[in-house]
């Protein structure tokens, strides 16, 4: 009797549930096949980083006695597989964009009308042109190393830095999704970088726009916005936001600046807020910690918190 009443409970939750998913909601999309498939975008990316620092990660799928045949394996690989996720990504923001004007014509709507070889062309021409970049990722990313290498004195060789530093990591795949995100490849620039927000704890948008020679010390808790210029030989501890001043306006701010810029060899301090899109943080500038900045700072200008009175009660 018993087992009877719960088998009923559990067709009635099903019924339930699938009656939910016909209210028309975003949420309610089922299409898992047309959008890029997050754990590909991962796994190339990892592939992209093995590229990039070709002596520092061990591959568990290509074995060979030359290097150089190995990577030119996994890079075949890698453009065989990005080409697919960019075509499925392109489809998808198609459909997206016909699906909201056939919406404000309140007409029907039939996805999957976009003609099938031209959006592989096109994903085989981002494709490429990406990997063109590689050599440009590798020299910034080389920058970056060396920064943090001097920068830390804690960090034993530069071994130490490519293998285990969580800035160097962010910083590493904002470069990657950076190019695609210049390319305008939709989606996956952003899946990319939310992946390295969650093994990293820093959540830097690709559309920032990232100097060579930047160091994130510790790094976990630094927010760099989409619209965000940061210079060269810049060095930002953990806890730092360079945000926006307000989204109250939402997308009618799309497109605008929104983010500060961050001029050469700034440091910026544990905890600070720099916000605004018109904020300059001039060449040379020390932001102390905790500061909550939404103006403009003169070249060289060191700017700190006033200390507060220490209260102690027993």
């Amino acid at each position: 009797m018993k087992e009877d009443r719960l088998k009923t409970e559990v067709k009635n939750i099903v019924e339930n549930i699938l009656d939910d998913y016909k209210k028309g909601r975003d949420i309610d999309a089922q299409n898992v096949h047309g959008q890029p498939d997050k754990d590909a975008v991962v796994d190339i990316l990892n592939k992209i980083i093995h590229i990039i620092y070709p002596g520092y990660y061990r591959s568990k799928v290509y074995k060979s006695y030359d290097d150089n045949n190995r990577i030119s394996v996994l890079i075949e690989d890698v453009i065989y597989n990005l080409k697919k996720q960019i075509r499925i990504a392109l489809q998808h923001r198609l459909d997206y964009i016909a699906k909201k004007e056939e919406a404000e014509k309140n007409e029907g709507f039939v996805s999957g009308i976009f003609d099938y070889e031209e959006l592989n062309n096109t994903a085989e021409e981002l494709t490429i042109a990406f990997f063109k970049t590689i050599p440009k990722i590798r020299d910034y990313v080389d920058t970056d190393v060396q920064a943090t290498f001097q920068g830390d004195p804690a960090a034993f060789d530069k071994e130490e830095i490519v293998l285990s530093y969580p800035g160097l990591r962010a910083t590493t795949i904002n470069r990657i999704a950076h190019e695609l995100y210049l390319l305008n490849v939709p989606l996956i620039p952003r899946i990319m970088t939310e992946y390295a927000h969650s093994r990293t704890g820093i959540d830097i948008h690709p559309g920032a726009t990232l100097g060579k020679y930047l160091m994130i010390d510790h790094g976990t808790g630094v927010v760099v916005g989409e619209t965000s210029i940061i210079g060269e030989h810049v060095k930002i501890y953990q806890g730092v936001t360079i945000g926006a001043l307000s989204t109250s306006a939402g997308q009618g701010l799309r497109g605008a600046k929104r983010h500060p810029t961050i001029e050469d060899n700034v440091t910026i301090y544990s905890g600070a807020s720099i916000l605004g899109g018109e904020t300059v943080i001039g060449k040379g500038a020390v932001i102390g910690g905790n500061a909550f900045i939404t103006s403009s700072i003169a070249p060289g200008a060191r700017v700190s918190i006033k200390n507060q009175e220490l209260t102690i009660k027993e």
